[in-house]
C-alpha cells in the first residue's frame, strides 16, 4: 500500500458494446444507484469507478486505493452467470486486468488487499445488453463486492 492511499475502491471494467463484457460496468452502476442511507454495506468513502476499457489508464486510481475490488467479465469455463472471486496469484491473468494488476504491483502501487469479482460470460459478440444469465447474476455480483469490502475492513481492523 502506498502513502497516497485514500479509499476503498471498486473498479468495474469492460465494454458495454460487447454484450456480457460490460457486466462489470453494470455492477458499478448498480452499486452507485443504491441509496447509501438505506444500504450502508459499502464502507464510508468507497470510490466506485467506471473503468471501461481504460486498462493501464487506471493505474492512478489503483495507486490511490486503500483496498481494491475489480469487477469484470471472465471466461473460466463455468456456466454463464457464475460468480467467482480471484485473489493472489489468480489475479495474474492474461488480458487488461491482469496487466493492470501486474504493472501496479511492479510499481509498488498495488494495495495489500485486492480481489477480482468475476462473472462468467455467456456472449461477447457485438451488441448492447447482457445475456439473461449474466443480467440475473448482477445482484449476486454486487453482493459479493460488498462481502469482499467488508472482509477487507474486518481484516484491517484485526491487524490494527
Amino acid at each position: 500500500m502506498t502513502a497516497a492511499s485514500t479509499a476503498p475502491t471498486v473498479i468495474g471494467v469492460g465494454n458495454v458494446l460487447m454484450g456480457d463484457d460490460g457486466a462489470g460496468l453494470h455492477v458499478v452502476e448498480m452499486l452507485r444507484s443504491t441509496d447509501a442511507a438505506a444500504d450502508p454495506s459499502l464502507p464510508a468513502g468507497t470510490r466506485l469507478v467506471d473503468g471501461g476499457t481504460l486498462g493501464l489508464g487506471l493505474l492512478g486510481i489503483v495507486r490511490e486505493a486503500s483496498v481494491l475490488v475489480v469487477v469484470d467479465a471472465v471466461d473460466r469455463g463455468f456456466l454463464p452467470g457464475t460468480v467467482c472471486v480471484l485473489r493472489g496469484d489468480e489475479l495474474m491473468t492474461p488480458g487488461p486486468v491482469g496487466e493492470l494488476i501486474d504493472t501496479a504491483q511492479v510499481l509498488g502501487w498495488l494495495p495489500e488487499r485486492v480481489a477480482l469479482v468475476g462473472i462468467q460470460i455467456g456472449s461477447t459478440g457485438h451488441g448492447h445488453g447482457l445475456t439473461e444469465a449474466v443480467a440475473m447474476a448482477l445482484p449476486r455480483v454486487a453482493a459479493m463486492v460488498r462481502t469482499e469490502l467488508r472482509a477487507f475492513a474486518t481484516r484491517a481492523e484485526a491487524a490494527a
